[in-house]
């Protein structure tokens, strides 16, 4: 004799198993000011942060941005670098990691440009408070040695806002690792690289600046070269340019979705583009 299981209790099943690993999984963001003192703390673990791997830039986020750069408190974000004296910050962020997930990159790019601010911008609420905790981890773990107080990351769509957070000609590079491909054609208007978000991307990006980028779709490859060769203020370093940049060797090995790709053995596809001058107006 066959039992039919009754649907209302496997529901109930479910929403009682779904509570458990809630419970199972709530966690307290580290504190920032309780974190003083000589021992370590744990690094986050990305169990407790649990979100999906894509958000629409469309959508409406609510957002927190400045009217304009000059609104901005960077000193929130890098507190090392105000000057009690001079009332102001002693540098400006000339790097950015748009998209930048988990933060992996910002991560080693720290040690590499110690003097330099480099801020990572990501969409996404849980991945942001992500990699708010794990450099507050870092800082505190390496206080002795003033480690990572040259990294941040905020939640802030580059898409709609860059202008507001950077003054023209301010950053020096920029990086879009593994962004979203976006695979259906009526999606490709949410890419990170089309030839309008380009022209927004060439005002903050000093003459000289680089654009990385890096992927492991071989079509949004195509369509992010294509576009960058395309607008007249960008031009594209070659290979032997690429074999010789650190942040070029940092980029294919630092992000999660490069490790990921990596564990894969998948391809990794780069293109870097030079911010050029400005036509001359005749």
């Amino acid at each position: 004799m066959f039992l039919k299981e009754d649907p209302g209790s496997r529901r109930q099943a479910y929403r009682a198993a779904k509570e458990e690993n809630r419970k199972e999984l709530k966690h307290v963001r580290i504190d920032p000011t309780a974190v003083e003192g000589d021992g370590k703390i744990d690094l986050p673990k990305k169990k407790f942060y649990r979100q999906r791997a894509h958000s629409n830039p469309f959508s409406d986020h609510q957002l927190d941005y400045p009217i304009s750069p000059s609104e901005m408190d960077w000193s929130k974000l890098y507190p090392h670098f105000y000057s009690d004296v001079e009332k102001g910050m002693l540098k400006k962020v000339t790097i950015t990691d748009i998209g930048c997930g988990f933060g992996g990159l910002m991560i080693d790019l720290s040690p590499a440009f110690p003097d330099s601010l480099i801020l990572g911008m990501e969409i996404r609420v849980q991945v942001t408070n992500y990699v708010e905790d794990r450099i507050i981890a870092l800082r505190r773990n390496h206080s002795k040695t003033n480690g990572y107080q040259n990294i941040n990351v905020i939640r802030a769509n580059a898409m709609k806002f860059l202008p507001n957070f950077f003054e023209k000609g301010q950053l020096e590079k920029m990086f879009y690792c593994f962004p979203d491909p976006h695979f259906k054609q009526r999606k490709h208007k949410a890419r990170i690289i089309t030839n309008t978000l380009l022209s927004e991307y060439a005002y903050v990006l000093k003459e000289g600046g680089i654009i990385y980028t890096i992927t492991d779709v071989l079509d949004l490859h195509k369509w992010m070269v294509n576009h960058l060769e395309m607008h007249p203020l960008f031009e594209r370093l070659d290979e032997a340019w690429e074999a010789e940049d650190k942040c070029v060797k940092i980029m294919r090995v630092a992000t999660e979705e490069g490790k990921k790709v990596e564990r894969k053995e998948g391809d990794k596809y780069v293109a870097c583009f030079r911010r050029i001058a400005n036509p001359e107006i005749i």
